[in-house]
């Protein structure tokens, strides 16, 4: 009995397809990782207010408090000077009223950040949960800044 090696003639054809799978993990992996890294992104954001762009506000069926600070932190109420205690009744009373009322809030760039809390307190405290940011829009000119000389 005669051993031979078993000799092919014909070799085997190219594959012409591309193997995606390897391509499939790569991306998954990417996904994953993207996912997970996006939420920590967001906090590093810079913020310019108090310029804005945005949509039109829904209108509301109840006419909004307008509440204005000023540069020097005077505060006004519907375009009438009020004091702190008096507009914390105001706000009581309004919210008393009808609690889907909306205040909206226009703030010059310059108040410092703890009057504007200072306000929202006064507002949350007294029943007012819808509360708007009013900023202006930018000029297409010009950049947008945080209101702060550079």
């Amino acid at each position: 009995m005669a051993f031979g090696r078993l000799h092919r003639d014909e070799r085997p054809a190219p594959i012409g397809e591309i193997n995606v799978t390897p391509l499939v993990d790569v991306m998954l992996v990417l996904v994953v990782i993207f996912l997970l890294t996006a939420p920590l992104l967001a906090s590093s954001i810079r913020l310019d207010l108090p310029r804005a762009v945005s949509a039109a506000a829904a209108p509301s069926p109840q006419a909004p408090l307008k509440l204005l600070v000023n540069r020097e932190g005077a505060v006004f109420l519907d375009d009438q000077p009020i004091g702190d205690a008096a507009l914390a009744a105001r706000l009581a009373d309004a919210a008393q009223h009808d609690a889907a009322t909306e205040l909206q809030l226009r703030a010059d760039a310059a108040v410092p950040y703890g009057r504007v809390v200072a306000l929202l307190g006064l507002a949350q405290k007294a029943g007012l949960s819808r509360i708007g940011f009013m900023a202006e829009a930018p000029s297409p000119a010009a950049p947008v800044t945080d209101g702060r000389k550079p």
